[in-house]
């Protein structure tokens, strides 16, 4: 069978029917049959020839290693289902019984909107499920997206309990293996470390022992916070090499990833919930379907090209919205401000000193609909205005005022979360709410919705279509502050984590039907900062919070890391000065978000006219380099931050083009640093101090290989603008 192509590089070569060829000119997959009859991916990488993701200068990634050949003990799918499982629970144990009986019974490819698509067809002849292995690559670019369908085409049903997204052998022994991984907790999001792989993948002596080990670096998600605990990522770099592999787990409930040896090389597995770690099993009825949450991996000359790669792929797989291009200034009367308690005297004020720095989105928090003495948290639900609050005219008078300052009201919402106070607990039916064995679940004072129960929507379509189409609001910030574990059993689910993933998805899905409605409305995700960080619901909506973190001197490693989970035009980072600071203080916590989306709070209204004049400097400087945001890709001079570093730095580089972008923090140390730059080594290169404007803030030098800051104060930060070409001059 002849293979295919067409101008955009893509390519289906098959020599026999066992063994066949796919990819684009950024990234090329290898599939073979085995004595066994079972399909295997033996090989994923990068064509010699591919640039780097970053857009920096090098050659392309050398040729890899040759993969383990078809007979392999690794297949294409593993799962594991009751009554057909092998003894050893999950993924993290690839050769299952079940993966090994999965028959390749054909597949297709089709290219469509620049992407380019493949789906291979496996059936299990004792069974009868069918496994459709969803492969798909934006074309270009080094970045392989999986997900399986499952289809029962028999007569019995089935009992799924777990399934990957994505299992890929063939990579190198870890011996020579980085793992790279990120703690995201409470107010400490993003915060990676990196260790050796055989650290925890201990070396058993495999040629002694006939067997392969069994140890693995198993990560896992929990409850209904999806980014609680660690993002659903992780890294492999070479140690002496420059290859790097990136993956996310694109799910809004569980997830689980994997790393171990098999044929002396290493295995990565990624997975949506499964049974042992979620509650997560499925009933397949005959015909029937289930569909994975998507695996993702990424491939790059080390790591920051993977995170370039990464931001490009999640650029390209996203809702479009104008918000992505146009970045507008966001003001949220919340962090270290308001605190959840609005009122029409303290917001007034607040809205003209936002506009004056230069807002054009004002957002009224948390506090809006409370009208009662005893507190919010367990009566909140109908999210009707408080009369106390807004004594004249209502909050329809405040929005009012944001109009007319030129700028676009928004309000805080918990759509998912009803207080068992509220009169909507007893109005809508109990199976709109989450449940366990026909009683409703009560988490912190709240029920949870469940968006797969038609009144559940109903209510919050009611609700949204008041707030944005009567009321005009053109912003919604969507918070989630409780967390339900391990999930809900409505009837037709016969475990809690099937419970959950349904109700996410039907979350985003709903969430979709909103700006289907109201196509101009931007939505923040919000689940007490950064708890719900995925990539799922990144996909769905504009902005995403990345903390919830109210000490300044706290915010760097956060923002400087937010983009290996958040492109930067989504990344809302809060700047909330005070009169109270002193003027390093003020530019310290404005300048850290200027790679990002920044996110305005402070008392503005009670600033001296030279502490705004500070403000409206940091918003106007942001204002010229955002269009460049847009198509940025991050890295990182000094390496991921860690929580402690005494100086941090975050770069945004502009593909095809001569302009970079970084932000340079002190937190203590030495005043001066050299930060390495080795892709612009060589050349002439400009700097210029974009933030803060004092002359004595400090300085940047480059020395033909690297840039020397100096920082006199602490705390201090520098955003830099780096120029390079010919005769740009130093």
């Amino acid at each position: 069978m002849t293979g295919t192509s067409d101008s955009a590089g893509t390519a289906l070569r098959t020599t026999t029917e066992q063994h066949f060829l796919w990819g684009h000119r950024a990234l090329e997959a290898e599939f073979a049959t085995g004595a066994d009859g079972a399909l295997r991916l033996i090989r994923l990488t990068r064509p010699h020839t591919q640039p780097r993701s970053d857009g920096g200068a090098g050659a392309g990634e050398p040729g890899p290693e040759p993969g383990p050949g078809p007979d392999a003990p690794l297949h294409l799918v593993e799962l594991t289902a009751l009554g057909h499982g092998s003894g050893w629970s999950g993924p993290r144990f690839t050769g299952t019984a079940f993966g090994a009986r999965l028959r390749h019974r054909g597949h297709t490819t089709r290219e469509a909107d620049g992407w380019t698509y493949l789906t291979v067809e496996l059936h299990d002849p004792v069974s009868a499920l069918t496994a459709f292995v969803e492969l798909s690559s934006p074309v270009g670019l080094p970045v392989l997206r999986s997900r399986v369908r499952l289809r029962n085409e028999g007569e019995e049903p089935l009992v799924v309990q777990s399934v990957s997204s994505l299992v890929l052998g063939a990579l190198p022994s870890p011996d020579g293996l980085d793992v790279h991984r990120a703690r995201n907790d409470w107010l400490a999001e993003c915060r990676w470390h990196a260790e050796p792989l055989r650290d925890t993948v201990t070396d058993i002596h495999v040629d002694v022992h006939q067997h392969d080990s069994r140890a693995a670096l198993t990560l896992t998600g929990r409850g209904s916070w999806p980014t609680d605990g660690h993002l659903p990522m992780g890294a492999l770099t070479e140690r002496d090499g420059d290859r790097a592999w990136l993956w996310q787990i694109e799910s809004p409930a569980g997830w689980r990833w994997d790393l171990g040896e098999r044929d002396h090389g290493t295995y990565l597995a990624l997975n949506g919930p499964t049974d042992a770690e979620h509650q997560w099993r499925i009933r397949l009825t005959p015909g029937s379907e289930f569909t994975t949450v998507p695996g993702v991996l990424a491939l790059g000359r080390g790591l920051d090209d993977a995170f370039a790669a990464l931001t490009s792929y999640r650029r390209a797989v996203r809702r479009p919205h104008p918000d992505h291009t146009t970045l507008p200034v966001v003001f949220n009367d919340y962090m270290n401000t308001l605190m959840g308690d609005p009122t029409t005297e303290k917001l007034l004020p607040l809205i003209d000193a936002a506009a004056a720095a230069g807002s054009e989105y004002f957002c009224i928090d948390s506090g809006w609909y409370d009208d009662s003495t005893e507190g919010w948290w367990d009566s909140v639900g109908e999210w009707l205005p408080s009369p106390r609050r807004f004594p004249d005219g209502g909050i329809r008078a405040v929005l009012d005022r944001i109009r007319e300052r030129g700028m676009v009201p928004g309000l805080w919402l918990e759509p998912e979360v009803v207080g068992v106070r509220s009169p909507v607990a007893a109005e809508l039916p109990p199976e709109a709410f989450f449940q366990r064995d026909g009683v409703r679940i009560a988490e912190q004072g709240r029920h949870q919705l469940d968006l797969r129960h038609p009144a559940a929507r109903a209510h919050l379509d009611k609700t949204v279509d008041r707030i944005v189409g009567d009321w005009g609001v053109g912003y919604l910030k969507l918070d989630y502050n409780i967390v339900v574990d391990p999930g809900t059993c409505a009837p037709g689910d016969i475990a809690p984590g099937a419970g959950l993933l349904g109700h996410a998805q039907a979350y985003l899905d709903w969430l979709s039907e909103v700006l289907d409605r109201h196509p101009g409305l931007v939505i923040e995700n919000c689940a007490s900062g950064g708890m719900r960080m995925d990539g799922a619901t990144l996909a769905v909506t504009q902005l995403q919070s990345i903390s919830d973190q109210q000490d300044p001197l706290n915010c760097p490693p956060i923002a400087a890391a937010a983009p290996t989970a958040v492109p930067p035009e989504q990344g809302a980072v809060w700047a909330y000065p005070q009169p109270g600071f002193d003027d390093d203080l003020i530019t310290f916590t404005l300048g850290g978000a200027l790679l990002g989306r920044i996110h305005l709070s402070g008392h503005l209204d009670r600033m001296s006219e030279h502490q705004l004049a500070l403000v409206r400097d940091a918003v106007t400087v942001y204002k010229t380099l955002r269009g460049d945001l847009t198509e940025a890709v991050p890295f990182w001079p000094l390496g991921l931050p860690g929580w402690t570093d005494e100086w941090l730095a975050l770069g945004m580089r502009v593909p095809d083009s001569r302009t970079s972008y970084l932000s340079v923090w002190r937190r203590g140390g030495e005043t001066e640093l050299r930060l390495p730059m080795g892709d612009l080594a060589g050349q002439e290169v400009r700097t210029e101090i974009m933030h803060p404007s004092a002359a004595t803030a400090g300085s940047a030098v480059w020395d033909g290989a690297g840039l020397r800051v100096s920082l006199p104060r602490t705390p201090a930060v520098l955003l830099i603008r780096l120029t390079s070409g010919s005769g740009s001059g130093a």
